[in-house]
């Protein structure tokens, strides 16, 4: 490696360079300070502050006393949603049903104004009032209020606002995978943060903080994948913990928010310097209109506006007032409780069916899907489950840190003979597992 620089800049610039031009590749170690610094004739110090920076940038990763390394390429990721010709019963996506969501002629009759131009509200008033309606009720203290372009945008544009490459930010484990890939392109570290039925667990969560995480993000109901939510207790404990912590950047992501058959718990002490609650419509309005409600403190909010506001980053006016006139429609309410009660009743019928057959599910649980949790890793269980046609989400890639793994199942637009069918696919496949483990255990 032939560097030249004599200060962390220079040093820098020439790394950074050598792994651009692919001199240095994923995986090469380092010189150690020492050594590096001796071949330039410098103090060690430079060295490191130049290595802070390369780290920092994502460029390598500090590994301690084994030193530190350049970092592999991004590797592929999962997401949400499945193939559209996929052959197996799709029960991996994680969407919300297509039945239920109002279609594009329904919301088109509420496009009345006219297009929106440069320097107008970023909010139409219609759907501002809409928002605070929603939001006001939730939260102890004032709050601006913002639209982004959904619930995965606003977390990206917040911490990007906040955050420098090499950043930790705490997440629930498992972790929901928009979240998992935002972290990853944004260069920022995922903190684990063990979670059960309860949510985050506290004392997990402690460590992080006091290891100094830059930021938390959180989903207070309707976890992804476990469809776990926050109690009154923990919510309270989460709070009171928080509070020690004030420089720490609070994300709340109630994704779910409306069609939740669980009540809001406020997690963000009112010390916390910078915080923000996100309500997505994405699952009783459809993904593809991509809005989300983001309700903030004012620096925050300031933040987030120079990003949106910048060139033609806000969210399109037309979509609000689809959005808009929907909200405020005589039959929204009704809709709502239609798909709640649709979600609800699906979810239920798969975890008692489980139980029925001897498998292990918890009985918390909320959203679009279904968690159980499996003793080894899901390959097999996956594989299995597509043998017999149907296709199911294997938890591999929630898990950050956690020992534990599983399926998710999303129920969204299961009927009740389907229902049964995969619960007794899914119970013979896990008793089957169980004797075959027993028979080589003997």
């Amino acid at each position: 490696m032939k560097i030249n620089g004599k200060t962390a800049g220079e040093i820098f610039d020439q790394i950074r360079a050598m792994i651009q031009a692919g001199e240095l590749a994923p995986g090469t170690m380092l010189p150690t300070l020492r050594e590096l610094a001796g071949e330039l004739g410098i103090n060690r110090n430079t060295v490191a502050l130049a290595y802070k920076r390369l780290t920092d940038a994502g460029f390598v990763i500090s590994r301690g006393r084994n030193g530190t390394v350049v970092r592999e390429s991004i590797a592929t990721i999962d997401i949400e949603g499945s193939a559209p010709d996929m052959v197996l019963r799709d029960l991996a996506s994680g969407n919300p049903s297509a039945s239920v969501l109002p279609s594009v002629s329904q919301l088109a009759v509420y496009i009345r104004n006219p297009p929106g131009l440069y320097g107008e509200p970023a909010i139409r008033p219609e759907l501002e009032t809409a928002g605070l309606e929603w939001l006001q009720p939730d939260l102890r203290t004032p709050f601006d209020l913002n639209l982004t372009n959904g619930a995965v945008d606003a977390v990206e544009r917040v911490l990007a606002s906040y955050l420098i490459a090499g950043d930790r930010v705490a997440v629930e484990d498992p972790c929901f995978l928009s979240s998992i890939s935002t972290l990853r392109h944004s260069r920022l570290q995922a903190a684990p943060v063990a979670i059960d039925a309860e949510g985050m667990q506290i004392e997990a969560l402690s460590r992080q903080l006091s290891a100094g995480v830059q930021a938390v993000i959180i989903t207070p109901r309707a976890h992804n994948p476990t469809g776990f939510g926050l109690s009154a207790a923990r919510a309270e404990g989460i709070r009171t913990l928080l509070a020690s912590y004030p420089q720490v950047l609070v994300i709340v992501d109630d994704h779910f928010s409306l069609l939740s058959t669980q009540d809001y718990h406020h997690v963000v002490p009112e010390n916390t310097r910078n915080w923000v609650l996100i309500r997505s419509m994405s699952k009783f309005i459809g993904p593809d209109l991509r809005m989300a409600f983001v309700a903030s403190d004012t620096e925050t909010s300031q933040r987030l506006r120079q990003r949106l506001n910048a060139g033609t980053n806000w969210v399109s006016h037309i979509l609000q007032d689809m959005a808009a006139g929907h909200m405020r429609s005589p039959e929204f309410q009704q809709s709502i409780l239609a798909a709640r009660d649709r979600y609800l009743s699906q979810r239920e019928l798969l975890v008692s069916t489980l139980k029925q057959l001897g498998v292990t599910v918890s009985g918390h649980h909320d959203g679009l899907n279904v968690w159980v949790p499996l003793a080894q890793n899901s390959a097999t269980t996956v594989m299995q489950m597509a043998q017999r046609g149907w296709l199911v989400r294997g938890g591999e890639s929630f898990i950050l840190d956690n020992a534990c793994s599983g399926v998710r199942i999303t129920v969204s637009d299961l009927d009740a003979p389907e229902t049964e069918l995969i619960a007794k696919s899914l119970a013979g496949i896990l008793a089957q597992q169980r004797q075959i483990q027993a028979t080589n255990m003997a």
